[in-house]
């Protein structure tokens, strides 16, 4: 992700600029200080998360999952779709699978911490945003009896906490999300959709992906996830992202790979032809999402944090309706 270095706007691009410089020289924190953010982060969403955002999440996604429970004998009425063939033909008489619906989920939150995270022009950086919209998930599916895990990556897999319960377990997951310290540089979402695809075999569950997808050849890998999972993605973007300005000739860094160049915004038509890049960029994550039928929602400072939460239930409660 490239980030605007101009000298009159030197100030305000301080605080990322030398985001990765100024993250790998601070001291580590003391347990007291992880103990106080992690509980001033867990109260400010304790109070967004409330009765209705639980009811919305719960109504959405609780129970929609069958878990298989038994084989028997075939009845009068049972569905035929259930009938399980291998039984019948070992047995010589009809056998249907009986299911039942599953009262806990197995949630992932699969969260994006690349230093292309490291960026902000709203007074929060996109980390800070993933972090924020991840804590409240994880407090939502707790309070829900979820188990949770979580999934933290950059080119690589950085950490991975499998699924648990309780208000403990995610203390430490809102841990890991403000403090883990990345050794990774780029993004690989796919790398990242694989490992989880591998463990995650036997039972169906539900993920939630946040990035900003400044990442190629991913499609595949969440293709193959979207089969098997229930996929939800949130796309982590800063407002500059999609609306630049003509602000002269201005500078770019990449703040994974340390590339420069110059780029000519003089002119509100140089402006519009960037625009128009970007925008043909969205249009094409955009097609993929929904061709994969996968929904998704956007991340931007200055809003809560469970508005594009609620949006992407919103979404799947139509798909839900509609049968899709």
């Amino acid at each position: 992700m490239l980030t605007m270095l101009k000298e009159k706007l030197q100030a305000w691009l301080n605080r990322w600029g030398d985001g990765e410089q100024a993250l790998a020289m601070a001291p580590p924190p003391s347990p007291a200080e992880i103990l106080k953010r992690v509980r001033r982060l867990e109260m400010k969403l304790r109070r967004l998360v409330s009765e209705m955002f639980l009811g919305a999440y719960e109504s959405i996604f609780k129970g929609q999952g069958l878990e298989f429970e038994e084989v028997r004998e075939y009845q009068p009425g049972d569905d035929v779709r259930t009938i399980d063939w291998n039984v019948t033909a070992r047995m010589g008489k009809p056998f249907v699978k009986k299911f039942r619906h599953e009262r806990e989920l197995r949630v992932f939150l699969v969260v994006d911490i690349s230093p292309s995270l490291l960026f902000g022009t709203q007074g929060k950086l996109k980390s800070e945003l993933a972090a924020e919209v991840a804590a409240a998930l994880i407090l939502a599916a707790i309070r829900s009896n979820d188990r949770v895990g979580l999934l933290l990556f950059t080119d690589r897999v950085e950490k991975f906490i499998p699924p648990r319960k309780g208000i403990r377990h995610a203390y430490r997951l809102i841990r890991e999300l403000l403090f883990t310290r990345p050794q990774g540089q780029g993004t690989d979402i796919a790398n990242a959709l694989e490992f989880l695809r591998r463990i995650t075999r036997r039972r169906r569950s539900l993920i939630f992906l946040l990035s900003d997808f400044h990442a190629r050849d991913y499609e595949g890998a969440l293709k193959k996830l979207a089969a098997r999972h229930e996929v939800l993605v949130l796309i982590l973007q800063d407002r500059r992202e999609r609306s630049l300005a003509p602000l002269g000739i201005v500078r770019f860094r990449d703040l994974e790979t340390g590339e420069e160049r110059w780029l000519d915004l003089r002119t509100p038509q140089q402006v519009e032809r960037w625009q128009q890049r970007l925008g043909a960029e969205w249009q094409r994550r955009r097609q993929l999402l929904t061709q994969l039928r996968v929904d998704f929602a956007e991340v931007v400072p200055g809003e809560s944090p469970l508005l594009p939460l609620m949006e992407l239930f919103r979404k799947r409660e139509r798909r839900m309706r509609s049968g899709r």
